[in-house]
């Protein structure tokens, strides 16, 4: 048995829960609605204020489909409920951030500024404060978007290993190497 799958989601007083004949599954909370596919295979059903995710054998692949749609389907209760936040902050002298209605436009020591239009599920605010590095902060009930966004702004600038110069998570370690040393 999956470890995963067989755990129960257990649902908030505030999230509903929709399983339609094409075993599709919404989920509506106060923050919003999420909708995904599930595999045909997959049962997913309710009962006492719990969603159970069952397969029907102990193929490999349903033993993957079980797990993997468990998750999908918690991530989907947790966004609808609380939301995700990531954080990222760019480490470099300066290097600036700032929001224009859904547009974020980031200075990261290249010649031009770099303007990426977010997804209108993703919101973004840019926080700079005198003597410390800008903070961008990404909320959103969709985890997977939110995640797919907070990799490409971090791929824009990648953290390099000598002065720890680019975009990096809040609180991310980075591995440093110690350059070149002198002969003699």
């Amino acid at each position: 048995m999956s470890r995963i799958g067989k755990l129960p989601i257990s649902l908030p007083t505030n999230v509903q829960i929709d399983i339609s004949k094409e075993n599709e599954v919404t989920v509506k909370g106060p923050k919003g609605t999420l909708t995904t596919p599930v595999d045909r295979d997959i049962t997913v059903s309710t009962a006492d204020g719990q969603l159970v995710v069952e397969r029907p054998t102990e193929q490999k692949r349903h033993k993957a489909m079980h797990g993997l749609y468990r998750s999908l389907i918690n991530n989907m209760v947790v966004g609808v409920s609380d939301g995700y936040t990531e954080r990222l902050e760019l480490v470099g002298v300066g290097y600036k951030a700032t929001m224009a209605g859904t547009t974020l436009e980031l200075s990261l020591g290249y010649s031009h500024n770099i303007f990426l239009a977010l997804p209108k599920e993703v919101t973004a605010t840019a926080l700079t404060e005198k003597g410390k590095n800008p903070i961008v902060t990404l909320t959103s009930i969709d985890k997977q978007l939110l995640g797919q966004v907070a990799a490409k702004i971090r791929s824009l600038r990648k953290v390099e290993p000598y002065k720890g110069k680019g975009v990096r998570f809040v609180g991310e370690q980075i591995r440093r190497k110690a350059g070149k040393t002198a002969s003699k």
